[in-house]
């Protein structure tokens, strides 16, 4: 986040929102509290729901602490919502076998070479 700083976004919470574009006040309100957790989860941080209260209080200027109950169980299902859509990143496929291929050195007439008739 640029100056103004806003309430509730330390400096980790402010390099995160940073990285996935939302620099300004005016960015996050654009965005709102779900999609801009949910675009810091995508981009592979792990906040947790704190970040997502803290940004509904920055963006009502309140303490995340005063972010009414109700409210706060909104912003919860509706995050809880949006990053089930999100792929799990322990959950990728092992990688394939792995092949090695040994070439011969040039020179020693181990490995096959082109003819030099030029086809």
């Amino acid at each position: 986040m640029t100056t103004p700083r806003l309430r509730n976004i330390g400096p980790r919470s402010a390099a995160w929102l940073r990285q996935v574009g939302l620099r300004t006040r005016e960015d996050l309100a654009a965005a709102g509290a779900v999609e801009a957790f949910v675009r810091v989860r995508r981009a592979g941080f792990r906040p947790s729901l704190n970040l997502l209260y803290s940004i509904e209080g920055a963006l009502l200027d309140c303490h995340w602490q005063d972010v009414p109950e109700a409210r706060r169980l909104q912003l919860t299902e509706a995050a809880e919502a949006a990053t089930a859509q999100l792929p799990d990143p322990r959950a990728r496929t092992a990688a394939g076998p792995v092949t090695t291929t040994v070439h011969a050195a040039a020179g020693t007439g181990d490995a096959a070479t082109p003819d030099d008739s030029g086809r």
